[in-house]
């Protein structure tokens, strides 16, 4: 498989993060006492370990303890085929004694030196993440001339900074991305010798009890040695794909998965009017009309809430409306080669008057984290008694009802709750082993369940920092513009470079009248299936729709499907600008190089003037392109030298949007 890897840039990456031979140069930093530490000194006698963990990966462990009963634990990961490494550290009190005060523990403070640039010339590509507005997953280029601070806010790792970022120097580029589901923070500091880049946990100041390990953020550094930005961000994906991306019960990464529901079922909100009478007859209904769903959605309010779905802290199918539990639902869907998805938010409890005795807050309000004046308390997933607890619960309960894909759900911010419960000497304390405990818990549940996939969800996008994307993907990474088209185009630029399996709602919000976005909306139509083509999809249709709805369902499934395979075989290039304008044309690209194939996809948008759009494609230059139109059957060749030269150019109605498919294939050449 092409991965877009140069010599040079492994020769690089190992040049800039091979630290092997001396245990003191490993980039960790950390305050013990009123002692300043970097590396793994020598009073810590360390030890290293290399240990082979598969073809083309390995561990470099550096482990060292003191008198006191400190030990200190440095693994790198070392990819051999990608230019790839990370870091993680872990600090455990072995001694009988609570350790002295860590402070302001890095798992990498160090110089960054890729190439001759000088301070000033570095520049920083940065982004919002999901910041439950319609100004999230927005990115900035910003120069250091200086230093620049980067940190979300919340107690979660993506709202308001996104731990995905991109260095460029002059020579050379660096995508950094951080693994941490909490607060973390990220400094970039110019000076005379070189950038000074470090990370770690946004808070910490803590003594580590006896028995106690503390870790840090994963940072993960992937190295381009030259500015080649398409090349890297491709390289990225490629990575992604072979190393991060879940995979499906016989091994293979998830492929493309089309979602289907019955919503607000009885006008009630979410999930609050789901019975099983209504999920049964609703997949019925979809499967007599041709629509197979992949996944079978059954979020918020299964559970008794008394048809307000925030109501937490009973995890078990509404008896009233599901007397049988939902092991019918869940049969039935096995039976037709369908995954049941079920939601669940175990981390926020709602406390509320006459709770039933197997409320949580009722069987063990010992494992709750208040804060005053607030409803919504805190399940300790970092007290291991109360996390056994719940993963034994949450076992039983994807058993009992045929469970495939396990949602999890967070709609509240952690971070005030345990300042609130935290001692002066434990600052960062109570985050860092709920986060531990959180990892903890998703990685039993996939453990006991194989097969088991987990769908990653916080008021949207909040929680999809990189370690929680190697247990999960993000079916709903904002709850922002579902239907607002600028908007989502937007966010999908950012999604399908960092983390290119999510999914897209095919809903239409824009006004027929005008093509604006106030109070408008319409049904699913072709326009809505363009602007959601994303590796997953949930397909609006309800069961009270249209015969017409059904039909552009059943028309389009096809083109997405397609569409979605060579996303998650190819390489990516954004071809428009992306600035969330109804007036602007978006294009985009996919190109399987191996298989040589791919599409182009231009959309006009429902306030773009001028009806001609031209891009300029990614292409071979040797090689012919046989392009069809989608729906229509056209076909167009063109050498790969002319639509590098002239470019493809294409002229649409308003609000439509067109895909060509295409095969390349070398070109001949006459003797």
């Amino acid at each position: 498989m092409t991965t877009h890897v140069l010599p040079s840039d492994l020769t690089l990456a190992s040049r800039l993060f091979a630290f092997e031979k001396d245990p003191s140069e490993i980039p960790l930093s950390f305050f013990y006492g009123d002692r300043e530490i970097h590396g793994i000194p020598d009073d810590f006698h360390p030890s290293i370990v290399r240990k082979t963990l598969s073809s083309d990966l390995f561990a470099f462990t550096v482990t060292g303890i003191n008198e006191d009963g400190l030990e200190i634990c440095a693994e790198q990961l070392v990819y051999k085929t990608f230019p790839v490494y990370e870091w993680v550290v872990r600090l455990t009190q072995r001694g009988p004694k609570p350790s002295p005060i860590i402070d302001n523990l890095k798992v990498f403070n160090r110089i960054l030196r890729p190439g001759c640039g000088k301070p000033g010339e570095c520049l920083l590509y940065h982004g919002n993440g999901d910041d439950s507005s319609e100004n999230g997953y927005e990115w900035w280029t910003d120069r250091i001339e200086d230093s620049i601070s980067l940190a979300p806010w919340g107690g979660t790792s993506c709202l308001g900074a996104f731990p995905y970022f991109r260095l460029f120097y002059p020579d050379a580029m660096l995508n950094i991305a951080v693994g941490w589901t909490g607060g973390w923070k990220a400094d970039f500091n110019a000076g005379e010798d070189g950038l000074l880049f470090s990370v770690g946990q946004l808070r910490s100041h803590y003594r580590i009890l006896p028995g106690e390990s503390m870790r840090s953020p994963r940072v993960t550094f992937m190295v381009a040695s030259d500015r080649n930005e398409a090349r890297l961000r491709n390289m990225w994906r490629r990575w992604y794909f072979r190393y991060i991306l879940p995979r499906e019960r016989d091994g293979n990464p998830l492929g493309p998965k089309c979602a289907m529901h019955v919503f607000m079922a009885d006008g009630y909100p979410e999930f609050t009017g789901a019975t099983e009478k209504n999920q049964s007859e609703g997949l019925d209904l979809y499967l007599r009309e041709g629509l197979r769903p992949d996944i079978w959605w059954i979020d918020a309010g299964w559970y008794p809430c008394d048809h307000d779905w925030p109501r937490t802290g009973q995890w078990k199918p509404d008896p009233q409306r599901f007397p049988n539990g939902l092991g019918p639902i869940g049969s039935k869907c096995e039976e037709n080669g369908i995954q049941m998805l079920l939601w669940f938010e175990p981390e926020r409890v709602r406390c509320y008057e006459n709770m039933p005795e197997d409320h949580l807050a009722v069987l063990h309000p010992e494992w709750l984290l208040h804060k005053k004046g607030q409803s919504d308390a805190l399940f300790d997933l970092g007290n291991p008694e109360a996390r056994a607890f719940l993963i034994a619960l949450i076992d039983r309960l994807i058993d009992e009802n045929h469970v495939h894909i396990y949602r999890q759900d967070f709609n509240f911010l952690p971070a005030d709750i345990w300042a609130e419960n935290e001692a002066e000497d434990r600052i960062g304390a109570l985050e860092n082993l709920h986060i531990q405990g959180y990892l903890a818990y998703w990685d039993a549940l996939l453990d006991h369940h194989p097969g088991l996939w987990i769908d990653s969800c916080a008021s949207g996008g909040h929680r999809n920092d990189l370690d929680t994307m190697r247990r999960a993907v993000p079916l709903q990474y904002t709850d922002v513009g579902l239907g607002k088209h600028p908007v989502k185009q937007k966010q999908h630029r950012q999604m399908f470079e960092w983390i290119p399996y999510f999914r897209a709602h095919n809903l239409n919000w824009d006004n027929p009248s005008d093509g604006s976005y106030e109070n408008g909306g319409r049904e699913i139509d072709d326009y809505a299936f363009q602007v959601a083509l994303a590796p997953a999809l949930t397909d609006t249709v309800n069961v009270h729709d249209r015969p017409e709805v059904f039909a552009c369902c059943r028309k389009n499934h096809p083109m997405w499907r397609r569409a979605a395979d060579l996303e998650l075989r190819g390489d990516y290039y954004p071809l428009t600008e992306c600035r969330k304008d109804p007036r602007d044309f978006y294009a985009m690209q996919f190109d399987d190089p191996d298989a040589k194939e791919g599409f182009i996809q231009i959309i006009r948008n429902t306030q773009t003037p001028d009806p001609a759009c031209k891009v300029r494609p990614f292409v071979r230059p040797d090689e012919i392109y046989t392009f069809e139109e989608y729906g229509t059957g056209r076909t167009l060749s063109m050498s790969g030298a002319i639509l590098q030269r002239d470019g493809f150019s294409a002229q649409l109605p308003i609000r439509t949007g067109r895909i060509w498919f295409y095969r390349s294939e070398p070109q001949e050449v006459d003797d």
